[in-house]
């Protein structure tokens, strides 16, 4: 039988990090059986209050119909796979579809790709953008590659991630496609971290600036939902500066391969790095603005107004 004539495909999930916890949620939501593997036993927890099973290996999910995969970084990834206890290492059994949700490189995401085929089981890189609020306010966008029959069979299921699933090509396209929205991402943040403190230096309420922005042509969802951490300082973390600095290092690594220059980007990385360097680790990287404010001779303060972020949830 294949996954698309089942009306409700058994799911392993494997990494319940910030992301995958949402995500997992929102399959177990739609009323599927999940069950969930992480390392740290505890993270998966609230997941099973809600109805999961927590698998002690990730080789035993590996007779679950689709087993989706969100770790941090590609070896990681190689670990939860074809590692020792990997889900594609059992004997016996290999799930039909694994679909990986992390951010890794093209390179290890190829080598998967050709150990899932030897099993029989169809491999989507499957990135997305957004963070735990855009999950839970029901806009996550999704990006998709590899075979298009897998992708056929199992769009419905990814459509339950949220509002929109793009399917960019074969092989590894969709990598490249996370790298790149990433790249734009911290470039994005930095260049309106530079205007929002020249703002303030000239004295602008960073308030008042950013709600003229968010309401002009060159506003954005992106600007809109990161205002509040600009204006407030809040840097509860949904995107660390290492996870960027990472994915900057990803994306500087394809633009030599394909011999496209990256200036802007290239510079951005060396800002992020910086900001790495200054201690800004563990908090989000909004925080880009705490050192361009120091870079320009001023120390922001918490203006503690309210910001919309433009992310109500759906009802």
């Amino acid at each position: 039988m294949t996954i698309a004539a089942q009306e409700r495909p058994r799911i392993g999930w494997i990494g319940v990090g910030r992301m995958g916890l949402q995500l997992a949620t929102r399959l177990l939501d739609a009323g599927h059986d999940v069950a969930v593997y992480n390392r740290t036993r505890a993270k998966a927890e609230p997941l099973a209050e809600r109805g999961a099973t927590i698998a002690d290996r990730p080789v035993d999910l590996a007779d679950r119909d689709v087993v989706f995969t969100m770790v941090t970084a590609s070896t990681a990834l190689e670990a939860v796979t074809t590692g020792p206890n990997g889900v594609l290492t059992s004997p016996h059994t290999a799930p039909p579809v694994l679909i990986d949700c992390s951010t890794v490189s093209a390179q290890v995401s190829a080598l998967i790709r050709d150990e899932a085929a030897k099993r029989g089981t169809g491999f989507l890189a499957a990135t997305v953008s957004g963070n735990p609020k855009v999950i839970t306010a029901g806009k996550l966008t999704v990006a998709v590659s590899g075979s298009p029959e897998v992708f056929g069979q199992v769009e419905p299921l990814l459509a339950l991630l949220g509002r929109g699933v793009a399917y960019v090509g074969e092989g590894e396209a969709a990598r490249l496609v996370k790298i790149a929205h990433n790249v734009f991402l911290g470039v994005v943040t930095q260049s309106l971290a530079e205007i929002t403190i020249l703002a303030e230096k000239g004295g602008v309420s960073r308030a008042a600036f950013l709600r003229f922005l968010n309401d002009s042509v060159m506003g954005s969802v992106f600007t809109r939902y990161k205002s509040p951490a600009l204006v407030n300082l809040d840097f509860t973390p949904t995107f660390t500066m290492p996870l960027l600095r990472k994915d900057f290092d990803l994306g500087l690594s394809a633009g030599r391969e394909l011999e496209v220059p990256m200036p802007l980007a290239a510079a951005t990385a060396q800002l992020v790095a910086a900001a790495i360097g200054a201690g800004h680790v563990e908090e989000d990287f909004a925080s880009l603005i705490l050192e361009q404010a120091r870079n320009s001779g001023i120390t922001l303060e918490a203006q503690n107004v309210p910001v919309d972020d433009g992310l109500s949830p759906q009802t």
